[in-house]
């Protein structure tokens, strides 16, 4: 969610008032439970959650995987993230400050890489799916939640992101990165006003794997 072309500091300000917006959280379940039911996950498996957030897909699936990495680049999202893990006593969440596109790490490999609202607020879609694929392990899997193609109307004009994807372009786009399998599904919609009125916007969930 605090990737890309809207700073750190942006989502830094939203980060305390983040979880009281039941969109946001309904939206999290809505993808997590798109995941487990696509996603044969299991306690064996690590993972990696970028563009995490305050961690709400994360607090949703973390009762069916191991290790979970919540990335993300901003200090805001992940402090109060960190305050959640210490309050449920978790021990299998982690939380890192940082930004793939800028310095992916060498020492990680993870079974699957999740990653929700994130994907159309980085500039360059093709480098981003080439460094989640150089993260999974071998049959790791990818689920990407993100939005359809819309007239930009979602943000407004005044912040530079995509404005969401077509599916069968960005399903040639995780092939050319190396992925196989790639499959979508509506998973939510989310209703916003606009100056021509109420708008819904739908949310998508891309699922494929590493060979």
């Amino acid at each position: 969610m605090s990737k890309g072309v809207l700073d750190a500091a942006h989502f830094d300000g939203k980060a305390r008032q983040w979880d009281a917006n039941p969109v946001f959280r309904e939206r999290g379940e809505r993808i997590a439970q798109a995941i487990r039911a696509r996603i044969p996950l299991s306690r064996a498996m690590t993972a990696l959650d970028y563009g995490s957030g305050t961690g709400l897909t994360s607090f949703a699936l973390q009762h069916l995987l191991g290790h979970i990495t919540l990335m993300d680049s901003s200090a805001g999202m992940l402090a109060v993230a960190q305050e959640k893990i210490a309050a449920a006593g978790l021990t299998h969440l982690t939380t890192r400050q940082s930004d793939l596109t800028a310095d992916p790490p060498a020492d990680a490999r993870y079974d699957l890489i999740y990653s929700a609202m994130t994907l159309h607020h980085i500039p360059d879609t093709d480098r981003i799916l080439h460094v989640f694929h150089d993260l999974l392990k071998p049959g790791g899997w990818l689920a990407i939640a993100d939005l359809d193609r819309e007239d930009g109307s979602f943000h407004g004009p005044e912040v530079e992101v995509h404005h969401g994807f077509e599916r069968t372009d960005l399903a040639e786009r995780a092939t050319a990165a190396g992925f196989v399998g790639a499959r979508f599904e509506t998973v939510f919609c989310i209703d916003k006003e606009t100056d021509t009125g109420t708008r819904s916007y739908p949310v998508f969930l891309m699922t494929a794997r590493r060979l």
